[in-house]
């Protein structure tokens, strides 16, 4: 019998997550499945998937009126919705957790992303979830912007489990890196423990490619460079990108002054890809998975993501090759003119108004229901 390529993933080093969450997968048993059959290590959510799960069913209207008739607000009922939802996947997933000694086994939950400019906000608001979740196999997600990365920091000093999300840049992924290690470091002088402190840096990686895919043919016409050179860039920068990530990563976790991090319990901020579903029908569905497996990585992927794989993917170490062929790329974008840095920043701007549109709508549709439930 054929082994399952995701479990055979976990040969290699990389965890599989899947990046959807709704009430009806316990009851119908599915992520348990999912954990048993498929070897999943973890879930992440976001606002679009709340969205999408709230608003798109009826499975939520009965606990929506229940708390609409206590009074309850509609940010109240849907924090009240996330974290019941969360916390029942925590659950699930608590006996890996505690048998891979809090490796795996971890679900997030974003802090409101009209909170992404403001870092007092962000860490009032992921201490406040962290309390209400009351799980150690948790992850509260905070965005990689400015804003963010002094909230990282005060966050993992507090002990709080910080999945940084939104990360499209290198440049950025190092001052992730930093703000991680600057809060163990201050929780090591403040003499607390920081074995269970948890973190991932989530790099996503689709949307890249269908930004510069737009921009690249236009380069062509504009610059005259050499012929083919746009071309064979298109669906290559995502995964260069990744691949340089890795390497910075490489860098940073086994350095000096990291290793003297890990001799008092410090573990490293693992990357995690994400965005990994493919947007372009012209690649292949598994484009985000197959070069991207490596030691110490995990995989957020979409139903669709997970099946295709499930199906048909073909497990191989093959995150450390290429990087020469990752550097070209990377080079020939810059003499094309085009700065991946300012990509990324807009690529941020875009993510962020991404997850606060499908937030306020949720809200909005949470309230219709909130009211008509009191109108009864």
């Amino acid at each position: 019998m054929k082994e399952n390529p995701l479990i055979a993933l976990q040969r290699f080093g990389q965890s599989i997550w899947l990046d959807y969450l709704h009430r009806r997968m316990f009851d119908s048993g599915e992520l348990a499945r999912l954990i048993d059959g498929d070897g999943l290590r973890g879930v992440t959510s976001n606002p679009a998937i709340f969205q999408k799960a709230i608003g798109g069913s009826e499975v939520y209207d009965e606990a929506i009126a229940t708390l609409a008739r206590q009074g309850k607000s509609s940010e109240e009922i849907y924090q009240a919705l996330v974290v019941e939802d969360v916390q029942r996947a925590a659950d699930l997933f608590r006996p890996l957790y505690d048998s891979s000694d809090g490796l795996h086994g971890y679900v997030s939950l974003e802090v409101n992303p009209h909170l992404a400019d403001d870092t007092e906000g962000t860490i009032q608001e992921a201490r406040m979830f962290w309390q209400l979740l009351d799980r150690p196999n948790v992850f509260i997600k905070v965005p990689a912007t400015e804003a963010g990365l002094p909230a990282i920091r005060q966050l993992i000093s507090d002990g709080i489990n910080v999945n940084v999300t939104l990360l499209f840049g290198l440049l950025r992924y190092r001052k992730v890196a930093e703000a991680y290690l600057a809060g163990i470091d201050d929780r090591i002088c403040l003499g607390e423990p920081v074995q269970r402190v948890a973190s991932v840096a989530s790099f996503f990686l689709s949307r890249i490619d269908v930004l510069l895919d737009e921009r690249l043919p236009q380069k062509q016409k504009e610059s005259g460079p050499p012929a083919g050179v746009p071309a064979a860039l298109q669906g290559e920068v995502a995964i260069a990108c990744a691949k340089k990530a890795y390497a910075i990563y490489q860098e940073i976790y086994t350095a000096p002054s990291f290793m003297r991090m890990a001799g008092k319990g410090a573990r490293p901020q693992r990357l995690l890809w994400a965005s990994t579903g493919t947007k372009n029908p012209a690649y292949s569905d598994v484009k985000y998975v197959e070069p991207l497996i490596g030691p110490e990585t995990i995989n957020t992927l979409p139903q669709e993501t997970l099946q295709a794989y499930r199906d048909h993917g073909r497990p191989a170490a093959l995150l450390q090759e290429g990087l020469e062929l990752a550097d070209k790329v990377l080079e020939d974008l810059v003499s094309l003119g085009i700065d991946i840095d300012l990509i990324a920043r807009k690529l941020e701007e875009e993510g962020v108004d991404k997850f606060n549109q499908p937030f306020d709508k949720l809200l909005g549709e949470i309230d219709l229901r909130r009211r008509k439930a009191l109108s009864r």
